[in-house]
């Protein structure tokens, strides 16, 4: 426990600043850390991220990561859109399951196009929600951090429904929904401080949709490492974990807000 204090309280020292200044600074700490969560999704698999189709794959990283704005300036300089410059560089993958004669199998092309879609998408919009305004980010984090001690806290007290045994065998039915009150709670304390919402009744729909998300996206993590037989997705963060241990709800609930025109 002493470890993950210490741990959080000097990531939260690093990344809180960077959040808050925003810009190319913000942006390419997320280019670092989105890059981290690459290579901590293909060594599960066995796949180093500095072999040729890793070097692909990252390339296709850094192209969805690109902000709208670069994008566009980008897209008019080579006449490219980012969706085609993706595509061409999975296309390359494919090609390349030729080349290596099939060592490389269409197998591991999709399961590394899946993986920089899945890391490059959330980072994306953790990018582009940051443009749009810093306390937009906090309310994405306060939910998720929010839903996370409600899940803990209320399922140890209460908790004595299993929710995905398979998956998760400590969650709870009871945890869930604890999370999701956490979360509405400290997200109305939120809206009193930093206004996000334009009701009380949009924030609390969105609040309970991003809490049940990020809680999905958890579940998803969890799938990916039983699914690989590891128990953390990385060791960058002692007591925590690696890069996707701890970004895994932020990256479906990021995305989330912008499907639903919350943010932007």
């Amino acid at each position: 426990m002493k470890q993950r204090i210490i741990t959080a309280v000097v990531a939260l020292a690093i990344f809180f600043p960077l959040v808050i200044i925003g810009g190319l600074p913000f942006t390419i700490a997320i280019y670092a850390i989105a890059s981290v969560g690459l290579y901590e999704l293909l060594r599960m698999k066995n796949i180093s991220l500095f072999s040729v189709e890793g070097i692909i794959t990252w390339i296709a990283l850094i192209v969805l990561l690109l902000p709208a704005k670069w994008a566009t300036t980008v897209e008019e300089a080579i006449h490219f859109s980012k969706i085609e410059m993706a595509f061409a560089l999975i296309l390359i993958l494919l090609i390349y399951t030729v080349i290596s004669k099939n060592q490389f199998t269409f197998e591991h092309a999709a399961f590394m196009a899946l993986s920089a879609l899945y890391v490059g998408i959330g980072f994306y919009y953790f990018i582009e929600t940051r443009i749009y305004g810093f306390e937009y980010v906090f309310y994405a984090l306060l939910v998720i951090w929010a839903t996370d001690s409600g899940a803990y806290f209320t399922g140890r007290k209460i908790g004595k429904r299993k929710l995905w045994p398979e998956i998760s065998p400590n969650k709870t039915v009871e945890g869930f929904v604890g999370g999701i009150l956490y979360a509405v709670v400290f997200a109305i304390v939120f809206q009193l401080f930093y206004p996000v919402a334009s009701s009380i009744w949009l924030l609390f729909v969105v609040t309970i949709i991003a809490s049940i998300v990020g809680q999905l996206g958890d579940l998803v993590e969890s799938a990916l490492k039983r699914h690989f037989d590891v128990k953390d997705s990385g060791t960058l963060l002692p007591g925590h974990g690696g890069i996707l241990d701890r970004f895994d709800s932020l990256l479906f609930v990021l995305p989330l807000l912008h499907f639903l025109q919350f943010v932007g």
